[in-house]
């Protein structure tokens, strides 16, 4: 295709049928998230406020991308911040390196970290894209902290990826319906997951009695 060709094909583009829409912010219905997308992490708690993260680490030694830093520090006997003897003292995610993969929250062995479904945020410095343990650690009434950069949206807190880990372990039919999380302050224990299919019911309920 020479030039006269290439040109005449962008000029005839001018006045087709767009089949974008325009990014909006505020204005009109977005699409749908799944229920199991990965977005902005957050440290959770336990119901009665404690924190769940108790500095182990694993999170960032399985982190592919390096983008969590985690210092553990002991708990103040007189006002322990988590039931354990240690905990993050500090804890932080680059957000410009991480990709979203989930696999922190696999490595928790306390069921602390998890990924909500938030991804529209950005950041007008490298500095704001770093987010510390004030920033990540849920609030008082347990939801997620809402910076002033993010775009949240009703429903992003619920379903994360702490209830799908929590409701199919290792993806098998037979733990449906059994949920594997603790409580977490503000929504307690969620409701697990649905719609996985097993034949065994015998199978099924043997494990439903021995998980109770």
């Amino acid at each position: 295709m020479g030039y006269l060709e290439g040109f005449g094909v962008t000029f005839k583009k001018l006045f087709e049928e767009r089949v974008t829409d325009p990014y909006t912010i505020g204005k009109g219905p977005k699409a749908p998230k799944p229920e199991r997308q990965h977005g902005r992490h957050v440290l959770n708690r336990y119901e009665d406020g404690t924190e769940k993260c108790i500095g182990c680490e694993l999170c960032a030694g399985v982190c592919p991308a390096r983008c969590i830093y985690v210092r553990g520090a002991d708990n103040p006997p007189d006002a322990p911040v988590s039931p354990g003897e240690r905990y993050g003292y500090v804890y932080e995610i680059n957000y410009l390196r991480c990709i979203h993969c989930d696999l922190c929250v696999e490595a928790c062995p306390t069921e602390a970290i998890t990924e909500t479904k938030l991804f529209e945020f950005s950041f007008t410095s490298r500095a704001d894209a770093i987010y510390t343990k004030d920033e990540l650690v849920v609030g008082d009434d347990g939801k997620p902290q809402h910076l002033p950069w993010e775009d949240w949206r009703d429903g992003e807190d619920v379903h994360t990826s702490a209830w799908m880990r929590a409701t199919s372990p290792s993806g098998s039919a037979v733990f449906e319906g059994i949920v594997a999380w603790s409580g977490e302050l503000g929504y307690g224990v969620r409701h697990p997951e649905q719609g996985q299919a097993h034949e065994d019911r015998h199978e099924r309920a043997a494990m439903e009695e021995e998980h109770h």
